[in-house]
This record gives structure tokens, C-alpha cells and sequence, in this order.
């Protein structure tokens, strides 16, 4: 195999294997119980977006990681970080139950994120165009999250 396709690859493999553990912390049936706002998407939903979010999040660090430019690294770190930032929220709202931390918790991502997509821009373009999509739904997320602390009196 070709090395840009591997090195493509293992970015891939990277942020699928940020989304597998998260979903480590997923199960459970307290949340089915609790109330969430209008527009949460049904269950099902959650993994098909979620996989084409981390399969679009590792083409767009592997389009910077195969840059030869100023920010590479710095843009990979906070890429590495921002993941980090994204199983913490799986462990903080499903993990241990508290919706209200993961609410902060989240709000911080998508800064991380935002800082990112910068970082990104400033390297390739098209890599920060391709983690647009991502944000809006972490954007989304915020909201769900909010409503359902709201909603629960957590």
C-alpha cells in the first residue's frame, strides 16, 4: 500500500477509534428516560452522523498532516486535543451522568474545535472547509445538551 494512502488511513482509523471509545460510555437506559427537546434526532442517527463526521475529521488532519508548512504541528496538536475534548464529553454526560459538566465541557470543545478549523485554514484550506460540518453540529449538540440539563434540572 501506497504511503499516502496508510498514512490516510491511520488519521482515519485515529478519529474512529476517538469515536469508538467514546461510545464505550453511551449505554444505558437512564437517558431514553429523560426528556429531551423536540429536535434530538432519533438514536439511530447518532452513529451514521458521528461516523462520517470522524472519517471527514481524519481526511481533513491528514490533508494537513501532508503539508509542508508553517502550523502543521501546532494545527495537529490542537486536532489531537480537540479529540481528547470529545470522549470527555461521552465520558462526562453518559460516564458519569452529569449533563451539566459535559454542558461546560462542550462549549470548550467547540472552541477547541474552532481554533482548529483556523489552524486548519491557515494550512489548507480545504481541510478547514471540511471540518465546518462538525462544528455545526457540535454547535447542535450545545443546544441538545443545554436543553436537556434545562429540561431534566440538572
Amino acid at each position: 500500500m501506497n504511503s499516502k494512502w496508510l498514512s490516510l488511513a491511520c488519521w482515519v482509523g485515529i478519529c474512529l477509534m476517538t469515536g469508538f471509545v467514546g461510545s464505550l460510555f453511551t449505554t444505558g437506559e437512564w437517558y431514553d428516560e429523560m426528556q429531551k427537546s423536540a429536535l434530538t434526532p432519533p438514536n439511530y442517527v447518532f452513529p451514521i452522523v458521528w461516523s462520517v463526521l470522524f472519517v471527514l475529521m481524519g481526511i481533513a488532519a491528514w490533508r494537513v498532516w501532508g503539508k509542508r508548512k508553517k502550523g502543521v504541528g501546532f494545527a495537529l496538536s490542537l486536532f489531537l486535543v480537540h479529540l481528547i475534548f470529545n470522549v470527555l464529553w461521552s465520558y462526562l454526560f453518559f460516564g458519569i451522568q452529569r449533563p451539566d459538566l459535559a454542558l461546560v465541557e462542550v462549549v470548550i470543545l467547540w472552541i477547541v474545535i474552532l481554533l482548529t478549523i483556523i489552524a486548519f485554514f491557515k494550512v489548507d484550506r480545504l481541510a478547514g472547509l471540511i471540518m465546518l460540518p462538525y462544528l455545526a453540529w457540535v454547535s447542535l449538540a450545545i443546544y441538545l445538551n443545554y436543553t436537556f440539563v434545562e429540561l431534566n434540572q440538572f
